[in-house]
């Protein structure tokens, strides 16, 4: 574990700054913002018009004087002052006098696998820039595994699937420590993108930015499988005149254009597993795969998991919200580390 037990539960809130939404664990209180990683900029005057969900809603919509901006790229904060406001925003006046009123204010973050320094410093200021006085960091597939209720601390293995916006990372854990990790930089917005250039280049259309999600909620709960729906019409804009135009979609062939990053995820499981002592393969062949992050809920995604690697996988109840849970249940002492009793000399 990145930090201590002990050291987290001093921490008065946590924060978990992901590429697609931000949410913010306050302890005693619990989650009170879970919103897109989204602000929107007068770059006239340098104003905030809007942050979260109205922010997201302002994608591709917006005259020229306004701009919409993500903050944190990859799970990283690209742009601390940036999103610094963000969370000012997002937290709320009341909140922030609330958390100002605590002696000492400390914070806990996620931060990705194998993060940098520079990344880890980035997410530290941020946090700084809200009023902490210290911010204790943690690793996003700890937080996470704890976060879905898997028994982190015990000497057993526990495989953890954490499926981003931005990237992907998967891990073997126990003693509260990861055995074995890799993180690559395939995610949901690579599945997005794999569906857009599919109908750019198929049938000559582009989509709104809004509208890949609703594309990929068609492809039902088989999505990823040949049981799945035939087809679904699409709307978007016409590539040579600019107009108006639906298309009906062969939803085989938009599963067939997203095999490419799916199959950049199935490689790192793979690699994770040669990598992983046989004692630990073992009890995962019992256990398997557990499924969390927001792109877990991609139709037929843990499917074709199950299909690949002949393991049991399970998508956590609420996979979105796992990580910050996670840090939540840490800040509150529900986390009781494994007692070791050294042997006497």
């Amino acid at each position: 574990m990145t930090v201590s037990l002990e050291q987290l539960r001093r921490c008065h809130f946590a924060v978990d700054l992901g590429a697609a939404r931000t949410r913010v664990y306050v302890k005693g209180t619990g989650l009170v913002v879970d919103q897109p990683s989204v602000a929107a900029v007068n770059t006239r005057t340098g104003g905030l018009i809007a942050v979260g969900e109205l922010a997201e809603k302002m994608t591709g919509r917006t005259p020229d004087y306004i701009r919409v901006v993500r903050p944190i790229a990859g799970g990283t904060v690209v742009d601390i002052e940036m999103a610094q406001r963000m969370l000012r925003h997002l937290l709320g006046d009341k909140m922030r006098r609330a958390l100002r009123r605590r002696p000492r204010l400390r914070a806990a973050a996620c931060a990705p696998h194998d993060a940098d320094p520079l990344a880890q410093r980035a997410t530290i200021e941020t946090l700084v820039g809200l009023g902490a006085r210290r911010v204790e960091l943690v690793d996003t597939l700890i937080a996470a595994a704890v976060g879905c209720g898997l028994p982190v601390e015990r000497p057993e293995a526990t495989m953890v699937l954490v499926c981003g916006a931005a990237a992907t990372q998967v891990a073997v854990l126990s003693l509260g420590s990861i055995v074995t990790a890799e993180r690559i930089p395939v995610g949901g917005e690579a599945v997005d993108h794999a569906i857009v250039q599919h109908l750019r280049h198929r049938h000559a259309l582009m989509l709104p930015s809004q509208s890949v999600r609703p594309l990929q909620l068609a492809l039902s709960g088989n999505g990823l499988t040949p049981h799945g729906p035939a087809s679904t019409e699409i709307h978007g804009r016409d590539v040579a005149t600019g107009l108006a135009r639906s298309v009906r979609v062969d939803t085989a062939a938009v599963r067939d254009a997203i095999q490419t990053p799916l199959t950049a995820v199935l490689d790192a499981i793979g690699k994770v597993l040669r990598d992983c002592p046989p004692d630990l393969v073992a009890d995962l062949a019992d256990r398997g795969i557990m499924m969390v992050g927001g792109s877990a809920l991609l139709p037929g995604f843990d499917q074709m998991l199950r299909q690949a690697t002949g393991m049991p996988v399970h998508i956590a109840e609420r996979p979105d919200v796992c990580a910050a849970q996670g840090l939540g249940a840490m800040l509150e002492g529900r986390i009781e580390p494994l007692a070791l009793n050294p042997l006497a000399a």
